[in-house]
């Protein structure tokens, strides 16, 4: 049997009642516990999915609510590799941003990422050159600034990599940023694997240049690939979160992937959305479906 799960910082049950007063679903005795609620979808009740989800996504924004619909095979043990991007998603900033900062660039540096992750840019790798050639000179003593003075994980974050490792997922990050902070986040968070972008560095000093391939959509989609096989698990077992267009093609091999805040673009191809809680919403999905 399906159920029904709502969750936001704020749950009410007259914003749940809501919901299932959409969907034609009887209100009666339903809960609102932890700024949780989680319903069983009636055996009879015969509106498809995909209608659930075009009746919810607009009132979930105007009444600021996340929802999930979980099918009963969507279990824990069902899933063996978490994979995740890094800025916007994991952690709360784009690094490539502030870093710009740090050359008086933020602003146009920004607005060339924003395009990029909205898909209005359609080629990454043309868009993170033009970024990072805007950034040639910048110290190296920016990165640790950044790092130290500006990172900070996305709320839930902690709590969904434990719940992975409580759950023997593995973990990757595969980030369209760099290799500086996600192996700062490999360590810090206990990370199993990481793919990203290598800045050139000369004399103490970013060159304005990428090394070597740079991290795209396909490459991100190939690394999931990857990660799969040398784990031993099909795609299907594998959840991938993001919150931009370049993490659209990994997403699509995936068994569920979840929208994290994410680009309107982003938001429409994808399993799950949150966008009024945490990372941790997803561990709420699973111990409610037991």
């Amino acid at each position: 049997m399906s159920r029904l799960f709502f969750s936001s910082r704020t749950l009410t049950t007259a914003q749940v009642h809501t919901a299932l007063d959409a969907l034609s679903l009887p209100t009666l005795g339903i809960e609102v516990v932890d700024q949780q609620a989680c319903i069983e979808i009636p055996e009879a009740y015969t509106l498809p999915k995909a209608a659930i989800t075009d009746t919810l996504r607009p009132l979930s924004h105007t009444h600021h609510f996340d929802f999930a619909i979980l099918e009963s095979e969507f279990q824990a043990n069902e899933f063996k590799l978490l994979a995740m991007d890094m800025d916007s998603t994991l952690i709360t900033i784009e690094c490539i941003d502030e870093i710009a900062d740090f050359a008086g660039k933020k602003k146009e540096v920004s607005e060339i990422t924003e395009a990029a992750m909205r898909g209005e840019i359609k080629d990454f790798s043309e868009s993170l050159n033009r970024r990072v050639a805007l950034l040639k000179g910048v110290p190296e003593s920016a990165l640790n600034a950044v790092f130290e003075e500006r990172l900070r994980l996305s709320p839930g974050a902690e709590e969904l990599i434990a719940y992975a490792k409580a759950n023997k997922w593995k973990t990757l990050l595969v980030s369209g940023g760099f290799t500086f902070f996600t192996d700062k986040m490999k360590e810090v968070l206990g990370l199993d694997y990481t793919r990203s972008n290598t800045l050139e560095i000369v004399e103490g000093h970013l060159t304005g240049r990428v090394l070597g391939t740079i991290v795209d959509a396909e490459v991100k989609r190939q690394t999931v690939l990857e990660t799969c096989e040398l784990i031993g698990c099909d795609p299907s077992r594998a959840i991938v979160v993001g919150d931009g267009s370049n993490d659209l093609k990994m997403m699509e091999i995936a068994g569920a992937s979840v929208a994290f805040h994410a680009k309107p673009v982003v938001q429409e191809k994808t399993d799950f959305c949150i966008n009024h809680g945490g990372l941790n919403t997803i561990c709420k999905w699973f111990e409610a479906n037991i």
